[in-house]
């Protein structure tokens, strides 16, 4: 048997790990470029594949459709913000921010729904959170995904903040905490989806004083 000459001195054995590393992070950057720059439906992964400088198998051996793709790309995206802001918190497949528990339930939502606003407005977000909202209605798989490997995550962590604050006294104990923080979430993400009004931080700040104008003890 006829070995393989060893590397010259000096020069690093090629990492194919680093290699493909590589090669993923062009793929989640050139699927976030094109779906801001040509939309969706016009997105393929012949195109991802070209923008990226890798071969259209590359990207078909590590996922399925393209929008598996740009979910992952996108989870990526969010995760990346997670670590800038500092101290991420990680469950199950997705990163994010923590929400603070400084003891002021209101000061803490406000804050976090004013990043949120900052994150919806922001195009390198807002653009391919559209796509795969709207991919989500027609696409099942897509839409059970995006709902469980990034919504849901980011939803857990109200509850965990809110449970918090029935332990302190803030929020009444018998509040079922998942339904509660859908009184200022999901009128959020209703204006944002359905353009019915501009989203700011006067308004995430009344929303949070409305919902806790009813959850507080009486």
């Amino acid at each position: 048997m006829v070995q393989k000459p060893a590397p010259p001195p000096g020069k690093p054995t090629p990492d194919s790990t680093r290699r493909s590393e590589r090669s993923r992070r062009a793929i989640y950057d050139a699927a976030l470029a094109l779906v801001v720059e040509v939309g969706y439906p016009k997105t393929t992964i012949e195109g991802i594949a070209a923008r990226a400088g890798v071969g259209k198998q590359t990207i078909y051996r590590w996922w399925s459709s393209k929008a598996d793709v740009l979910l992952e790309a996108f989870m990526d995206l969010s995760a990346q913000a997670a670590e800038a802001a500092g101290h991420p918190e990680v469950i199950g497949d997705a990163a994010t921010y923590e929400i603070p528990d400084t003891g002021d339930l209101e000061a803490d939502l406000k804050a976090v729904l004013r990043a949120t606003v900052d994150e919806l407005i922001d195009p390198k977000f807002e653009i391919p959170s559209r796509a795969l909202a709207a991919e989500g209605v027609v696409n099942e798989q897509v839409g059970e995904e995006f709902v469980s490997k990034l919504l849901e995550p980011q939803l857990q962590l109200y509850v965990k903040r809110l449970r918090s604050a029935q332990e302190s006294g803030e929020v009444r104990p018998g509040i079922d905490p998942r339904i509660a923080l859908e009184l200022f979430v999901s009128p959020l993400a209703q204006r944002w989806l359905q353009r019915t009004g501009p989203i700011s931080y006067a308004y995430t700040d009344a929303l949070v004083e409305y919902a806790l104008y009813g959850l507080a003890p009486r």
